[in-house]
This record gives structure tokens, C-alpha cells and sequence, in this order.
């Protein structure tokens, strides 16, 4: 075994990090093993988020770890030496580089690696190497840093300037253009509602897309504008699953399939109860079990509802 380095008066991010790195030279964990997440580190070791964004930004520092999207902080594929005791060096990022824009994008790779409910001020400061209180001088709020969050990451994706003519066509590269920001950002989904949308500008964009597509088809107002709530549901509404999955999977440590094959002798005995005939006759007929797509799923869904808004939108239905 080897001995630890951390020392009774070391601050808690660094015995935090000795600890971990304890176990990554004990082969505990192996490069490529996911390593604690922020939050997971502040229950076991009873310390605020930040503390343990601290500590994971300082093992990344070390090259002992690295983030990698939607999987979150792993070994890294070869673990360096273990350093000599002493103190870290301070993190290159100075109060004088620091700018709203790297703010953003700091909170941003949080968010994507380690979910949204993994975020703070505090966290966005300790990854920076900068005080915590030092982010509040761009950013008056958590509230505010994700708006101008999700407007960032809305604004990653463009429309060609020529677009295509049959409004069908924009509405699924519309609506396509979203999927992918989605998948790339699972943690956009989760804020903002339809009740209570989110009134960023780039979002605005994606909009105004969707409804120039729809407009002028003799669509009245109201119809117009439910038509284009109802195309967003569908694709917001199947990514809130995205950010939904990662937070299971790193609460149980399981995979959805792991997690299922788990639940197999209660789905048995719901099965076996004789309650449910058409779930049984259905389950029963998979040839090898159900594979949940979300990918899939989407194109299926827009395909749907679009084969059943075309007569609405052409004009070839009369619609109550």
C-alpha cells in the first residue's frame, strides 16, 4: 500500500486529492475508471461542491485525471508518477484573464461533464483558479450564468442562408439542428418550460425558423404558433431524458441495460400476474428484447407528427 501524503493540517481539497491519488497508484482505480463526482466527493468527504471541484481540478492539473463529456471525470490512460510532497501550483488562470466568456464557457464544460445540478459559482471559480466571489463581478447570479449559458450554447449551431423551399424540409432541419444541441448540451433540456419558456436570443433563432417555415399557409395565429410549441415539445420533450439517464447512471453506477437485466424478476412477475395480457403478448414478441433508441425515437416521433400536420398545414383538413 502506499502511504498517504496528506497531512492533518492540509486544507480538505488536498487531502481530498491525496486520497484519490492513494487510490489511483493503489490500483484501486484503474486509468479510465470514473473517479468520484463533485457531488459524490462532497458527500463522502462532508465538504461544499466547490471544495470538491477543487480537488478534481487540481487532480486534472496533476494529469492523474480528465473529463470526458457525458462520462465525467475518469483516470487518465497512463497515471504519472506520484508527485513528491508538496503543494500544488496554483492554477495558471489569473483574475486578470479573466473574462464573461470564459465564465460561460467554464460553467458550460461543467454542466456537460458533470450535469447541471453539479454547477455553482463557487465550482465555475475554483476550476478558474480564481476567489469565488471573483466570477460575481460579471455575473450577478447562478440564475443569470445559465441563461447566458443556454444562449451560448443555442448559438452553436447556424441555418444555411439558403434555405429550403418546401417548409416540410425546414421544419426537420429545424428541428434536427435542436436534437443536436441537445445531445451536445443534455443539460439545455432541463431549464426553461413551455409554460415558462426561455427568452434568450439564440434560442429566438430556432424560433423564428420553425415559424417562418409555418407561415403562410393560411395557418390562423393561434394554430400557427401551436403547431410550432408542439414540434418543440417533442424534441425537448425526449431530450430531458438525456441529462435524466447520466444522472442514474451516476447515482446507481449502473447502465440503463444493467439496470434493466436488474429489474428482470419484477418485470417477470408483472409478466407472470396475468393483469397485463397486451404487455405480455407484446413484450413476448421481441425477438431479442427492446432497444430504447432516443435517437430513433425522434426521427420516428418527427415523422409522425409531421405526416399528421401536413393536411393541417396545407390546407387539405378542416381542423376544429
Amino acid at each position: 500500500m502506499t502511504k498517504t501524503t496528506e497531512a492533518v493540517g492540509d486544507p480538505p481539497y488536498l487531502r481530498i486529492v491525496a486520497a484519490i491519488r492513494r487510490r489511483i497508484a493503489d490500483g484501486e482505480l484503474a486509468p479510465g475508471d470514473r473517479v468520484p463526482s463533485t457531488r459524490q466527493i462532497a458527500g463522502e468527504w462532508g465538504v461544499a461542491l466547490a471544495t470538491a471541484t477543487k480537488a478534481l481540478t487540481t487532480l486534472r492539473l496533476e494529469g492523474l485525471v480528465e473529463a470526458r463529456p457525458r462520462i465525467g471525470t475518469v483516470v487518465a490512460g497512463t497515471a504519472p508518477a506520484a508527485p513528491a510532497r508538496r503543494r500544488p501550483s496554483p492554477v495558471p488562470d489569473s483574475e486578470q484573464e479573466l473574462s464573461l466568456d470564459r465564465i460561460v464557457r467554464t460553467a458550460i464544460d461543467i454542466a456537460d461533464t458533470e450535469g447541471l445540478l453539479a454547477l455553482s459559482m463557487r465550482g465555475v471559480a475554483a476550476r478558474l483558479g480564481v476567489a469565488a466571489m471573483s466570477p460575481y463581478r460579471y455575473v450577478p447570479s447562478k440564475d443569470d450564468l445559465v441563461l447566458l449559458m443556454a444562449d451560448t450554447a443555442f448559438g452553436e449551431e447556424s441555418y444555411p442562408a439558403n434555405a429550403p423551399e418546401e417548409w416540410r424540409s425546414r421544419i426537420e432541419l429545424g428541428a434536427r439542428i435542436l436534437w443536436t444541441l441537445y445531445r451536445k448540451h443534455p443539460w439545455l433540456a432541463q431549464i426553461g418550460s413551455l409554460t415558462r419558456p426561455l427568452l434568450v436570443p439564440n434560442l429566438m433563432v430556432h424560433g423564428e425558423w420553425m415559424l417562418r417555415a409555418l407561415d403562410g399557409h393560411g395557418l390562423d395565429p393561434t394554430k400557427l404558433f401551436d403547431i410550432h410549441v408542439l414540434l418543440y415539445s417533442h424534441v425537448q420533450g425526449l431530450a430531458v431524458h438525456l441529462e435524466m439517464e447520466a444522472h442514474a447512471e451516476a447515482a446507481t453506477g449502473q447502465s440503463e441495460d444493467q439496470w434493466m437485466d436488474s429489474r428482470t424478476p419484477a418485470l417477470q412477475e408483472l409478466v407472470e400476474s396475468g393483469r397485463f395480457p397486451t404487455f405480455t403478448k407484446v413484450v413476448g414478441a421481441f425477438e431479442d428484447g427492446y432497444d430504447l433508441r432516443l435517437d430513433a425515437l425522434f426521427e420516428f416521433g418527427l415523422k409522425a407528427l409531421l405526416d399528421g400536420l401536413t393536411p393541417i398545414v396545407e390546407g387539405q383538413e378542416a381542423v376544429t
